[in-house]
C-alpha cells in the first residue's frame, strides 16, 4: 500500500475531532474532486488537513454519506492480513476475558477499530456483516484470520441491510467457509436456549446486545406471567422461562422467529408454559387490553423506529404509543420495561416518550433501572451511534 491517494479536509472542517477520535469524515467536509470521486469504494487514502498534515489512514468511499473511516491514527499503517489479525486478537481477548463460552459479538465496528463490520460468533461458527466497502472487499481475509486466530470452521458472510445500502453496496449472501449449517444453531445465554437461523435469520441471527437487559428481566420474572412483545426468537420470554416465570407469551409478526422460540423452549423442557401470538404487535397489545389481559412483566422491544435523525420525531411517537398501549397489560404493581435501538433517539428522548406513554395509558411508575449493550458491544465515546441501545425498567403502580 504504497503511493497512497489523499483525502483532504476542507479548510473550515474542524481536524481537532478525528485528533481526538472521531472516526468518520463526512462528504460535506471533504474536498471531493474529480480525483476523489474516481476513488474505489473500500481503497485507503491518507487523510490530510486543510493544511496538507497528515492525520490518519482512512477507507474510503465516495458513494456514502460517510465519505472516510479512519482507520488507523498512524497515515504510515498498512491494512493487510496481519493488521487484520492483530486488531481481531485484541478483540478476542476481551471476549474472552468476558464470557466463558464463545457466544457474543467477536467485533462491534468501530470501537473495536475496524470501522463498518460486525462480526457475532456462535460457537463453530462465526457471521459476518461487511457494511462498510472496505471490509466487503477483504472479506475472504477476514474469514482465514478467523479460522486461524478462533478455530471456527464456518464464516458466514450477511451481506444484507440498510447500512449496506447506504455505502452503495449490493446484498449477498456467502458462506465463506465450511458448511452453510442445515439446523438452527443452539445458542445458550443466561440459563435460556435459544435457536438462531444462521442463513435466513434477521441481522446476524440473534441479538447478543441484550444479554444484560434480559438477565436484569430475569430478577423479575420467578413466578410471574410475562408477555414478550417484538420477542423476535423469544429473547425476554426464553430468559423469563429459565428464571422459574410461570408463564410467557411471545408476540411477534414472524412466524419462522416464533417457530425458532418454540424449538428454544422445547429444548429448555418449558414448552408448556409458553404461548406464541403471531400479530403485528399494536394489533395484538390492543386485543389483549379487550379481553382484559394483565401480566406481572411486560417487555417491549421493537425495530428501530428511529434509524436516522430524519425519522426522530415519528420515532418518538411510535415509542411512545407502544408504552401507551403496553402500559395498561401490566398487573398492579407489576413491571414493564421498554426498549429501543434506535441511535438517532437518544436516551432523555426516548425516556420522555416512554414516559408520556406510560401516562396516555392511564398508570404512574417509577424507573427502577436503565440498561444498555453488553460489554461485546463496546462503545465508541467520540460516537454516540455505537450507545444505540437503551433500556427502561419501570414498576408501574
Amino acid at each position: 500500500m504504497t503511493d497512497l491517494s489523499v483525502l483532504r479536509l476542507r479548510p473550515k472542517s474542524k481536524p481537532q475531532a478525528i485528533r481526538h477520535g472521531f472516526p468518520w469524515v463526512f462528504a460535506d467536509e471533504a474536498v471531493l474532486d474529480r480525483r476523489t470521486r474516481a476513488m474505489p469504494a473500500g481503497s485507503f487514502a491518507v487523510l490530510e488537513d486543510a493544511e496538507r498534515k497528515p492525520l490518519a489512514l482512512v477507507t474510503v468511499n465516495p458513494n456514502s454519506k460517510i465519505v472516510g473511516r479512519v482507520m488507523d491514527t498512524d497515515p504510515q499503517a498498512v491494512v493487510d492480513s496481519g493488521w487484520l489479525r492483530a486488531r481481531l486478537m485484541r478483540a478476542l481477548h476481551l471476549r474472552e476475558r468476558l464470557y466463558d463460552a464463545p457466544f457474543y459479538r467477536l467485533i462491534h465496528a468501530e470501537a473495536d477499530g475496524l470501522p463498518g463490520l460486525v462480526i457475532d460468533r456462535f460457537g463453530d461458527a462465526a457471521v459476518i456483516q461487511p457494511n462498510a466497502a472496505w471490509a466487503d472487499r477483504m472479506a475472504d481475509d477476514l474469514a482465514d484470520a478467523l479460522v486461524d486466530l478462533t478455530g471456527v470452521s464456518t464464516v458466514i458472510l450477511n451481506g444484507q441491510g440498510r447500512a449496506r445500502g447506504l455505502e452503495g453496496l449490493e446484498e449477498r449472501m456467502e458462506v465463506l467457509r465450511g458448511q452453510a449449517p442445515t439446523e438452527p444453531m443452539p445458542v445458550p445465554m443466561n440459563g435460556a436456549t435459544y435457536l438462531a437461523d444462521l442463513m435466513g435469520g434477521q441481522k446476524t441471527g440473534l441479538f447478543y446486545d441484550q444479554r444484560p437487559n434480559q438477565a436484569f428481566a430475569q430478577r423479575l420474572a420467578k413466578d410471574a406471567t410475562v408477555l414478550d412483545v417484538f420477542s423476535h426468537v423469544g429473547g425476554f420470554g426464553l430468559a423469563a422461562l429459565a428464571a422459574g416465570a410461570s408463564h410467557a407469551t411471545c408476540v411477534d409478526g414472524s412466524a419462522a422467529a416464533l417457530e425458532l422460540a418454540r424449538g428454544g423452549a422445547g429444548r429448555m423442557s418449558a414448552a408448556d408454559r409458553l404461548d406464541t401470538v403471531q400479530s403485528d404487535a399494536f394489533k395484538a397489545m390492543e386485543k389483549l387490553a379487550e379481553d382484559g389481559k394483565r401480566f406481572d412483566l411486560v417487555v417491549c422491544d421493537p425495530p428501530a423506529f428511529a434509524p436516522a435523525k430524519s425519522a426522530l420525531e415519528a420515532g418518538l411517537r411510535a415509542y411512545e404509543r407502544v408504552a401507551k398501549l403496553a402500559a395498561p397489560l401490566v398487573a398492579p404493581g407489576g413491571y414493564l420495561v421498554l426498549c429501543s435501538c434506535s441511535h438517532a433517539a437518544d436516551l432523555t428522548a426516548f425516556r420522555n416518550a416512554s414516559a408520556r406513554g406510560i401516562g396516555r395509558g392511564g398508570r404512574r411508575g417509577v424507573l427502577i433501572h436503565t440498561g444498555q449493550a453488553g460489554p461485546d458491544h463496546p462503545m465508541l465515546p467520540q460516537l454516540a451511534e455505537t450507545g444505540y441501545l437503551k433500556a427502561l425498567f419501570f414498576r408501574l403502580d
